[in-house]
Formats: C-alpha cells, structure tokens, sequence
C-alpha cells in the first residue's frame, strides 16, 4: 500500500477538530468577500447605465428610478451595507425565480455585471 505522506490522517484529525472543537480549527467564511473590480472607476459608469438601462430596466426602471420599494436598487447600500456588492453578484448570476428575477450568468459576463453595478453605486440613496 502506498503512504500519501500522511495526509489522509491530517485531514481526518481536522474532521475530527471541527465536529469536536469547533472553534479549534478556523472555519472558511461562508460568504467569500466580493469586491467590484470597477470600484471608484468614474470611465465605466456611462457604460454600466447604458447595460443596466438595456438588461434591467423594465423591472427595476429606468436609470434605477422604480418607486416599488422591492425592485428599488437605489436601496442596495441601505439594505445590505459592506455586503451589497456580494448580494448584487450573488443574485444577479444566480436569480431569484420566486421572485421573478432571472439567472443572468449565462446572459452577462462578470464584466458586464461590475459595469452595471458600477452605475447603481452611483444612484444609492443616502443614509
């Protein structure tokens, strides 16, 4: 039988650590942290309203403006606070079918989405 240098037992011990001592062995973070890769880029924001206007506006409203309080994305950084541009992402790429918000990672690069919301942080309603 040949040794994998010990790793099976290594990475049994910290099975047993973490069902045992939860605390004992850090635990990865649930939700990575996401950043926008466009952040504070003034030359991305027209382009981001141009796509936003084109992929999101009939449900969310032109340039961002929708009175319903649910599709209102001017609202993202007082909802979610440091956590928008994950909650963004995660619910772009993936949707939310119940609510009638559709899967768009297959329609729109991930370029494409920090572009767009590139834009919504520059409509955010203030604290």
């Amino acid at each position: 039988m040949k040794s994998n240098g010990g790793a099976g037992h290594t990475a049994a011990l910290v099975v047993v650590l973490c069902v045992l001592l939860p605390g004992a062995v850090p635990a990865q973070h649930a939700a990575a942290t996401i950043t926008n890769p466009f952040q504070g880029r003034a030359d991305v924001i027209d382009e981001g309203r141009s796509l936003f206007n084109q992929y999101c506006g009939h449900c969310h409203g032109t340039n961002a403006y929708q009175g319903e309080r649910s599709r209102d994305l001017r609202r993202l950084n007082l909802r979610y606070g440091q956590q928008a541009p994950r909650v963004f992402y995660e619910v772009v790429s993936n949707g939310r079918l119940d609510k009638g918000m559709p899967v768009w990672k297959t329609v729109l690069s991930d370029e494409v989405l920090w572009q767009i919301f590139t834009f919504l942080e520059t409509v955010q309603t203030p604290p």
